[in-house]
């Protein structure tokens, strides 16, 4: 690299990392696409890297690209916040902040209600995405900047990239078709699940963090896992799925309503399921203040983070959760 890398490339070759498009991009920085093509090429020059690979029908990150995103995404974030300060350039939320809040009925989704109506002024871009093994890896990636799940499930060298604040302890809940023989309890005893086989994402690799927990819950209680099977995309599909398999799906209180299934809380003892927000390391953007906060005062009165008498947690969440 020859000298000082220009703020103007580096935002060029953001834009068109998260759009993957080169009119759409030139379009958000009001810039021509030769211009922006120009500038591409004037990057990829002075780091001696080819950043994006491009035919005649899509374009995509190169493996160099991969890279740079996330340390190109904080260099500007940083430049931002200089210009700010001195009254130059754009405060820091000018940039929408993308958030995957899993699924429309969530407590993700509940913190990104409570940020925006505290934040107007903030632009918060939802995202539905469920499973945060997929969610950590586009955070790291500079494709996303916070998400909601639980932790304890990732590799630890994903989570060196990352940081993260424990929202809430959902208790976990079986999802039983309506006339099973379990479906009349107001609760359903781990014991009474012994034989029983449950979904719980096998085979899916966005939620294998779902997965995991799900196997350290049925160790030794005769619980059986559900063979592995396809990512199942969009609620829809998946209450399709669901109902025409005939299965019982291990879930959490905070879950969507499929008709002729009923949802019911596990105990004896009571498992709990962490939920944390996770943002990549060094992100600084008042919407991620919002959504902290937020949190916080939701949580708060509610007892997000009050464990009752006899629950249970993953060695590893135990471990985390301290």
């Amino acid at each position: 690299m020859s000298g000082d890398l220009s703020p103007r490339l580096l935002r060029a070759f953001v834009a068109v990392a998260e759009e993957l498009h080169f009119t759409r991009a030139a379009a958000r920085l009001y810039v021509a696409q030769q211009a922006l093509s120009r500038d591409i090429r004037s990057l990829e020059r002075e780091l001696g890297a080819v950043l994006f690979v491009r035919n005649t029908r899509r374009v995509t990150l190169a493996p160099q690209g991969e890279q740079l995103l996330p340390y190109a995404r904080q260099v500007l974030a940083a430049h931002d916040e200089l210009a700010a300060a001195f009254g130059r350039g754009p405060a820091a939320g000018d940039r929408p902040l993308a958030v995957d809040v899993a699924a429309p009925v969530s407590t993700g989704q509940r913190v990104l209600e409570a940020a925006r109506d505290a934040e107007p002024g903030v632009e918060f871009v939802a995202r539905y995405y469920s499973g945060l093994t997929a969610a950590a890896a586009d955070i790291l990636a500079g494709r996303l900047d916070v998400a909601f799940g639980r932790v304890a499930g990732l590799p630890g060298e994903t989570l060196t990239g990352l940081e993260h604040q424990l929202v809430r302890y959902e208790r976990v809940a079986v999802l039983l078709p309506e006339g099973h023989p379990l479906a009349g309890r107001a609760q359903v005893p781990l014991a009474a699940l012994e034989g029983e086989t449950l979904y719980a994402g096998a085979g899916n690799p966005d939620t294998a963090e779902w997965t995991s927990y799900a196997r350290a819950l049925f160790a030794g209680r005769g619980i059986r896992l559900a063979a592995p099977f396809p990512k199942i995309e969009g609620e829809r599909e998946f209450a399709r799925v669901v109902r025409g398999k005939g299965w019982s799906v291990l879930a959490t209180e905070v879950f969507i309503g499929i008709a002729g299934m009923v949802l019911r809380p596990l105990t004896g003892p009571v498992p709990l399921s962490p939920v944390s927000m996770v943002w990549r390391r060094g992100l600084h953007h008042p919407g991620l203040t919002a959504l902290r906060d937020a949190a916080r005062e939701l949580g708060a009165p509610a007892g997000w983070l009050r464990r009752p008498a006899g629950s249970w947690l993953p060695d590893e969440d135990e471990a985390l959760c301290r």
